[in-house]
């Protein structure tokens, strides 16, 4: 990973309060595009300062309606471009999502299924590790250790990166991992489209005989053609997404990319992709073509991730217990059951149940 990458963190202060304590909504920009507080701070908190605050009001009048306000951060704005503003929308909108739960003390699952009407029951959903990336020194013994540390949490499946060695290393680097989670389908690798087209038929080949839980970013997100090639020759899943950030591209996926419906996985990440409305739409629009929500395994590996997992009946999601730190993992002392987990029944996103991710917000807070 980059060490260059950074994130954006963002706090919507109201004057409501609850008990003496004000309303107070957090979010971040998550993690794999770099942060982007100039957008924030230049075009879309000043368009969300600027407007009459009660036309962004709920109805009930508890708080903001976060659908009303990622309408006001989107005027003017122009279709297309969706690269780098899709990513500090969708910072603003967690944190004005995450106030709007709070505002009605609902976990914010409990809130988007009542916003969206989903029809789940679910308490929990399947997540998985995300890790293996490539270490300094030492790096099968370490990704081995990594491994196992995985499966004496409590995960049955982790994610783990290849691309950036040849693929004698990268088959050397699955095997290991196999050697800890014993069948293909808990294993899932990430190329994080570093493949050529010619580049990643190779690796298709090489890669298939494992039999893997899915093939995630085999190429340049929008080169649908490959994405196609591989679908249609590739007999385990593949997986596409995380790179794509509007219903726009998302659309251009389902038409030309051949993926395959009860198969393949979609790691859309929410908070990469202008925030809830939008994914929302990509969800949508892939039910509407008889894809179901079971497919979806947003990216991202926070609570913020799982929230929308949970409220959209959605397969399951990431979890980084150990990278991207503090924002990555689970509520402190989360326990993960029978590979499955659960966010924390306390309002918003519960960040809140997060101590050393609480302690950076407040120092937003208070400077």
């Amino acid at each position: 990973m980059p060490k260059a990458l950074d994130t954006t963190i963002v706090a919507v202060v109201t004057d409501i309060r609850l008990g003496t304590e004000p309303l107070i909504g957090y979010g971040f920009s998550s993690f794999g595009r770099f942060a982007q507080g100039g957008l924030i701070a230049d075009r879309f908190a000043p368009r969300l300062l600027r407007a009459d605050v009660l036309d962004m009001l709920h109805g009930d009048g508890l708080a903001i309606d976060p659908l009303k306000a990622w309408a006001v951060m989107m005027t003017g704005e122009k279709p297309g471009g969706h690269g780098e503003r899709c990513v500090a929308v969708g910072a603003l909108d967690m944190a004005i999502w995450d106030l709007a739960a709070k505002a009605r003390q609902l976990p914010l699952f409990r809130l988007l299924r009542q916003v969206f009407e989903t029809e789940t029951s679910l308490v929990s959903v399947p997540i998985y590790a995300g890790g293996g990336y490539a270490f300094p020194h030492n790096d099968l013994a370490c990704l081995r250790e990594e491994a196992e540390r995985f499966r004496t949490m409590g995960f049955r499946a982790m994610k783990m990166k290849v691309g950036a060695h040849s693929l004698e290393v990268d088959c050397r680097r699955i095997e290991t991992v196999l050697e800890v989670f014993e069948t293909g389908d808990k294993v899932a690798i990430d190329a994080m489209n570093a493949y050529s087209s010619p580049r990643v038929r190779e690796a298709a080949a090489a890669f298939e005989p494992y039999s893997l839980r899915w093939f995630e970013d085999i190429c340049d997100p929008l080169d649908f053609a490959t994405h196609r090639a591989i679908a249609s020759a590739y007999r385990p899943p593949i997986s596409a997404g995380e790179a794509l950030f509007s219903a726009s591209d998302a659309r251009n996926l389902l038409r030309y990319a051949g993926l395959r419906r009860g198969h393949d996985v979609l790691t859309f990440d929410p908070a990469h992709c202008y925030g809830i409305p939008e994914y929302a739409r990509i969800l949508a629009g892939f039910l509407d073509q008889g894809w179901s929500a079971r497919d979806f395994q947003p990216h991202g590996g926070h609570l913020y991730s799982l929230h929308v997992a949970l409220g959209f009946g959605l397969g399951g999601c990431e979890c980084n217990p150990h990278n991207f730190q503090p924002f990555g993992g689970l509520a402190d002392g989360t326990a993960i059951v029978e590979g499955e987990a659960s966010p924390p029944d306390i309002p918003g996103i519960g960040f809140e149940s997060r101590n050393l991710l609480m302690d950076l917000f407040r120092q937003l807070v208070q400077s």
